[in-house]
């Protein structure tokens, strides 16, 4: 016991080994308590933040534990300025460096159990699998240059190089990241989804596919549109799958010969209409303008059902009850039509009387002859 080796004795020695091997247990121990304890709780819950939590706690690696259980059994020794130095500096590298392992294990937690989803499209897992990677890549980053830092190293030219390097890069591939945060946009804020039918300008159709860089909706007349995320989102986008109700406006003509009291009576038999059908909230009816060829009725009701099939077969019926019921009140639907107004000239309207003085003298001969012949 009265061996000396690099000034400290063997009981410091065996001291600073039974310290380290303590704290080496005690923090092995407690990552066993705290990931079943924690695993426990998670089963019985339906959140998924608690199996990200324990997911990282298992995560804790042996050699991590050992390099801080060496540095708390070298606090027991006495050592130089430098070693100590050393020894602290590696401590927290290490520490620093767990704790990177546990923010990208939580993070590959939280994609594991996103992709194992059943309500997730495999659109939205790609560009949520980027995001994930996006995310371990500044975590690794950040957590080396705080390393380095803790070494003693100058980090700040190194974060100056890489600043100018990036906006080097990112001036060179401007449209790309544009695209890929658009694509993270479009699944973090969920604008439409898979399955939604959008119209964007005039292009219209179902969300088929949400990738890092592009969204393909598959139009009505069956060819697929390829949109670049970043100017779908610079889009006006209508998406009618959350329509919950539909506003319908039409408007209907009479022609001009129609009474003011058959007019006074069409809004109330269209209302009447509209208000018998299932599904329909009628707004309103009025006589609105005088048309070019027509007295225009404007009608409005809501239709609510966001089903564009419920939608068609109401106004149908609506159609059809409206043009039996104007039959029977005798209305009479109006078309384009156009009255020609023939002004004659100042010769024409002369050779016109003269010819009606002409053809007048004939008229009692005329006469004559039908009188006797009925004699």
């Amino acid at each position: 016991m009265n061996y000396t080796f690099l000034g400290n004795t063997t009981l410091a020695w065996l001291t600073a080994a039974g310290v380290a091997l303590a704290v080496m247990i005690a923090l092995y121990g407690a990552k066993g308590l705290l990931v079943r304890r924690l695993g426990a709780i998670a089963e019985r819950t339906n959140t998924r933040y608690d199996d990200i939590v324990v997911a990282a706690l298992a995560s804790t690696r042996m050699p991590i534990m050992l390099v801080i259980g060496l540095y708390a059994g070298s606090t027991m020794l006495e050592l130089g300025d430098k070693a100590a130095l050393f020894l602290s500096r590696v401590a927290m590298g290490a520490a620093l460096v767990q704790a990177a392992i546990w923010a990208d294990s939580a993070v590959r937690a939280w994609l594991a159990q996103y992709r194992a989803s059943p309500q997730v499209d495999p659109g939205r897992a790609t560009s949520t699998a980027a995001l994930g990677f996006i995310v371990r890549v500044v975590v690794w980053a950040v957590f080396l240059l705080m390393i380095l830092d803790n070494l003693g190293f100058n980090i700040t030219t190194l974060v100056a190089s890489l600043g100018i390097g990036g906006i080097a890069v990112a001036l060179a591939v401007q449209n790309i990241l544009g695209d890929l945060f658009a694509s993270l946009s479009i699944v973090l804020d969920k604008p439409f989804v898979i399955g939604d039918f959008i119209v964007v300008g005039d292009a219209l159709g179902t969300v088929e596919y949400v990738g890092l860089k592009t969204t393909r909706v598959r139009s009505l007349s069956g060819e697929q549109i390829i949109f670049s995320n970043g100017d779908l989102l610079n889009s006006r986008i209508r998406n009618l799958r959350r329509m919950q109700t539909r506003r319908v406006v039409f408007s209907l003509g009479v022609t001009y010969g129609t009474s003011e009291e058959l007019l006074r009576t069409l809004p109330g038999e269209i209302a009447q209409i509209i208000k018998a059908q299932e599904g329909v909230t009628f707004d309103r009816a009025h006589f609105k303008a005088f048309g070019a060829s027509s007295l225009d009725i404007e009608v409005v009701y809501i239709v609510n059902s966001s089903d564009y099939a419920v939608y068609m077969d109401v106004q149908q019926e609506i159609y059809l009850q409206i043009y039996r019921r104007f039959g029977e009140l005798g209305a009479e639907f109006a078309f384009p039509t156009q009255t020609l107004h023939v002004v004659a000239s100042g010769q024409e309207t002369a050779d016109a009387e003269a010819t009606a003085a002409i053809v007048r003298p004939a008229e009692p001969l005329r006469a004559r002859l039908a009188g006797s012949a009925s004699n």
